[in-house]
């Protein structure tokens, strides 16, 4: 007897519903307008090597490309996510495609109040699908009166924010956090857009206890290229209107890319 699954009482496919219940995946976030996204390149090569890390399998761009060209449709504006995942576990894994696509996220321009977290995920250079810590501690961080949750690592130094990159502006520097994080696409082509413009930028490690030395924080994701942050804890940071300014300035003059 073929499997079958209900969502609600309404049946789906059973291939597709198979794959997405394996947590076992990577996958990427874009927002598509008229069919193109800015830093594809990006996209592309961060499915192509987690594939390879997660699954010692090769992945063909092209083929994601067709994929993400058919979820798309005619339609002028989606947030997209594309993820590699497998129906099997067995050895050998076979990588297979599924697009999920959404209606576009509006930019919130509202800045973030966080709760500092001890948390590291792991592989965190791989946007994989264990997102159990990033949801819990979120929403732990809300029920405590947060927005969202900061992550603190082993070592005491701030890393990233659930679905955030962080940042900090010291004078005219930008500088992004020395730890380990998600190289999140918005935040690559962000550097790439500061570097061109001449905006000095350096890594470094920031501590909780060192953020009253900096002018701005903010974080900056898929849906948003900078948001400020207003305070940390129980520690107000100054207004991030001028980081977040630079940030969306920079952001502009990125070309979108065809799919």
């Amino acid at each position: 007897m073929a499997a079958r699954f209900e969502l609600n009482g309404d049946p789906l496919g059973p291939g597709a519903l198979v794959a997405a219940m394996t947590s076992y995946g990577h996958f990427t976030a874009m927002q598509v307008r008229d069919g193109r996204v800015r830093g594809l390149a990006h996209h592309l090569d961060r499915l192509v090597t987690s594939t390879r890390l997660l699954f010692d399998a090769d992945l063909d761009p092209d083929f994601v490309r067709f994929c993400v060209r058919r979820a798309l449709g005619d339609e002028p504006a989606l947030s997209l996510r594309v993820m590699v995942l497998t129906r099997s576990l067995a050895e050998p894994m076979t990588p297979e495609i599924l697009v999920r696509t959404l209606p576009p996220h509006p930019v919130d321009p509202a800045p973030l109040r966080l709760g500092t977290v001890r948390y590291e995920r792991d592989l965190p250079r791989v946007k994989h699908l264990g997102t159990f810590g990033l949801i819990h501690h979120s929403r732990q961080a809300r029920l405590a009166g947060f927005d969202d949750a900061l992550f603190v690592d082993h070592a005491g130094r701030i890393s990233e924010a659930s679905i955030w990159n962080a940042g900090f502006l010291d004078g005219d520097t930008v500088v992004w956090p020395d730890a380990e994080v998600l190289p999140g696409i918005t935040m690559l082509v962000q550097r790439e857009a500061l570097r061109r413009l001449g905006v000095a930028q350096e890594t470094r490690e920031v501590r909780p206890a060192d953020l009253g030395g900096y002018d701005a924080m903010f974080l900056t994701n898929s849906e948003t290229p900078g948001r400020g942050v207003v305070s940390v804890d129980d520690f107000v940071l100054p207004p991030a209107d001028r980081a977040v300014e630079l940030l969306a300035s920079a952001y502009e003059t990125v070309p979108w890319d065809k799919i």
